[in-house]
């Protein structure tokens, strides 16, 4: 592996690029015209534009994408994550142009990919999932679905995430218009309007696994908790979990064992939902790197951008389950444009003032540099503070300093910053009481 395209943009892309030099490679950024002036693109060996500012015409643009790999004689393309990070046409279209996938097989994202084909395949394993159906047909089918696994139940698309294609359905007389409008929405979102039904879990933790596989074999890197989110989207991720010992020892086992099933490449993130009572249900996988990729890092001390190149380079896992130790405690926060205060709402403008914290245990993976001027087209993800420490009470003093320092600045620039301190000073975020809906029972008192 001579040379990557890096087909993505923002703070994973120079995450990739960094990785990649430090193992020799040398690194092409596929950019759109928004994002000439990025550091990704400042930073790369070379850097080629693909499109409009408009994601349809850039960045999932398959033509525009593979072109710029030949072109560049690029030897190697790695996804990051969204964009083209989950498209099994995409993969296979790189393989056959004989071009490495830095990420899992076509037939991985197949499998898995699908979230009610997921499902399938995770009771094929002996892997608990939350009740629900498969693909639904009709409303008369959810209708007695839902009154065979009892309200509240969830409607979700089988082809995405971010909340997008997920209703809330209490009772029967909302269900037929909550189909269609889900079946609406995944269309928009995903161009495929599937959806399927679960029973709805009140208040639990949202918890995920980190995996490595090569094709034969597969560890995990233990676990994260990504309940602090808002419509279903991550705000805060740490690592390890406060779960009792058994249950993440049957979390870690099941999550292996499906992985194992399927012939995992690459690396992946299996998501659960664990109740009140310690039950836990698998409700998908993410086959890619993650966003909050870092907190599993700082607690193994493992690179997993390094581990996805050198398993795309066809080398087998170099590392053990019992090398595997986690020491201490992660927190990630998540350093999105938006204003808190009104409910979320995208904010964008010029960085004018930047400041980054730094210092023992703290880590920033961002893309802004002072100067840079947020573009409207993408996601509003600015950049992760992400920090470690011996013990959780350590971590959350050690990131609420981390707050006070980072000065980021701009006329009308809104950030999540103040809502973070104020999650750390939470009593119930600090003594561990957190579930997914802790945003919008805690935070709203």
């Amino acid at each position: 592996m001579k040379k990557v395209l890096i087909a993505n943009r923002g703070e994973i892309a120079l995450r990739i690029l960094r990785a990649a030099r430090e193992l020799g490679i040398r690194t092409v950024v596929a950019h759109s015209e928004a994002d000439a002036e990025s550091l990704p693109v400042l930073l790369a060996d070379e850097a080629i534009c693909v499109g409009p500012p408009s994601p349809t015409q850039s960045y999932l643009n398959i033509p525009n994408i593979l072109s710029a790999a030949i072109v560049s004689g690029a030897d190697a393309i790695h996804p990051g994550y969204g964009f083209l990070a989950e498209n099994p046409t995409f993969a296979e279209m790189v393989r056959e142009h004989g071009i490495t996938f830095i990420g899992p097989t076509a037939e991985n994202m197949r499998a898995l990919g699908d979230k009610a084909s997921a499902r399938k395949i995770a009771r094929e394993a002996g892997v608990p999932v939350v009740p629900g159906t498969d693909e639904l047909q009709d409303p008369e089918e959810a209708k007695r679905a839902a009154a065979e696994i009892g309200y509240p139940v969830i409607l979700k698309a089988s082809a995405g995430g971010g909340g997008r294609g997920m209703r809330l359905v209490h009772t029967e007389e909302e269900l037929e218009r909550a189909v269609l409008q889900a079946q609406e929405e995944a269309r928009a979102a995903f161009g495929n309007p599937a959806i399927y039904l679960e029973k709805y879990i009140e208040e639990p933790k949202h918890v995920e696994v980190q995996v490595l596989g090569d094709g034969e074999r597969v560890i995990h890197l233990f676990e994260r908790d990504c309940s602090i989110q808002r419509r279903h989207q991550k705000l805060l991720e740490e690592a390890p979990s406060t779960l009792p010992t058994e249950v993440r020892d049957g979390l870690l086992k099941s999550a292996v064992r499906l992985a194992e099933h399927i012939g995992y490449v690459s690396a992946g993130t299996l998501e659960f939902l664990v109740d009140r009572e310690g039950n836990f249900y698998f409700i998908e996988m993410n086959t890619r790197i993650q966003v909050e990729h870092p907190v599993t890092e700082m607690v193994t001390g493992v690179d997993l951008v390094r581990e996805q190149f050198l398993i795309a380079a066809g080398e087998p896992l170099r590392l053990k389950q019992e090398e595997i130790r986690a020491s201490g405690h992660a927190i990630e926060v998540r350093v999105n444009a938006e204003d808190p205060d009104k409910n979320f709402r995208p904010s964008i403008g010029k960085v004018e003032t930047l400041l980054w914290p730094g210092g023992a245990g703290v880590r920033v993976d961002s893309h802004l540099y002072a100067g840079y001027r947020i573009p409207s087209h993408y996601d509003s993800l600015l950049g992760k503070i992400i920090v470690w420490d011996l013990t959780r009470d350590a971590a959350i003093a050690r990131m609420r300093r981390a707050l006070e320092e980072t000065a980021l600045e701009g006329p009308g620039l809104k950030t999540t910053i103040p809502f973070h301190k104020k999650v750390l000073d939470n009593a119930f975020f600090r003594r561990g009481a957190v579930y997914t809906n802790f945003v919008a029972r805690r935070m709203s008192e």
